[in-house]
């Protein structure tokens, strides 16, 4: 029970707790996924954001928890350290551990609220380890959805580095340039007609991954529940 835990609970109180919830079947069920598990303790993501608003922000605790190296740890770590505080540094340390699609995922959520976020998606697309790099896309489809009042103008400014990267045939660099475009497409209707032409011209490439990403994302935008859904918005 998360009862156990409050805001002045210790890491190694919250590390004792988290290895109380340790599933087998469940580690087995994120192998399936393709997620990493060897740092995994099995725990869903439901239970760890609980965990998260019940144990609240703490900054120095939270770094405590990141260097566990437990990856639901740092999920929470993620969740309670201060954004504001947070340095591109900081940021990059965690970035150099990434190891596994979720973790990346998951954590890049917390660097789209730093003001470091667009320096940074600069910076991992031009990384070589695909961990790194895929953050960075990851960052910019979390920033699509979550930095509501940033203009359509910085979206379609990052259109150029999709491109460029479009062409990286690894899965989890495709599969994240891929999610980008998308959402793009998705945030305005300004923003729809630039990210499907670029997606069309994707999609008419001669390029295996470029055709893939192109497509993908063509079907998503010509989605006539996502074009009706984005008129609503003006």
């Amino acid at each position: 029970m998360t009862n156990s835990l409050s805001p002045t609970s210790t890491a190694a109180e919250i590390l004792a707790y988290l290895h109380t919830l340790t599933s087998e079947a469940n580690r087995e069920g994120m192998r399936r996924f393709g997620i990493k598990v060897e740092r995994a303790l099995g725990i869903p993501h439901g239970p760890q954001r609980e965990i998260a608003r019940k144990i609240k922000r703490n900054h120095e605790r939270a770094f405590e928890l990141w260097e566990s190296g437990i990856v639901e740890a740092q999920f929470i770590a993620s969740a309670t350290v201060d954004p504001k505080r947070f340095s591109a540094n900081d940021a990059r340390t965690w970035a150099s551990t990434f190891d596994s699609w979720d973790i990346v995922d998951g954590v890049t959520d917390l660097f789209v609220d730093t003001e470091h976020w667009q320096m940074l998606i600069a910076e991992f697309a031009e990384d070589e380890r695909e961990f790194v790099r895929r953050a960075a896309f990851a960052m910019i489809a979390w920033a699509s959805v979550h930095r509501k009042k940033e203009p359509d103008a910085t979206f379609e400014n990052l259109l150029p580095l999709i491109e460029r990267h479009s062409g990286d045939s690894r899965n989890f660099v495709k599969k994240a340039v891929n999610w980008a475009l998308r959402q793009i497409g998705k945030r305005s209707m300004p923003l729809h007609a630039p990210t499907l032409a670029l997606a069309e011209k994707l999609a008419a490439s001669s390029d295996k991954t470029e055709r893939w990403i192109g497509r993908d994302a063509v079907r998503e935008l010509t989605n006539p529940k996502i074009l009706e859904r984005l008129a609503k918005r003006g």
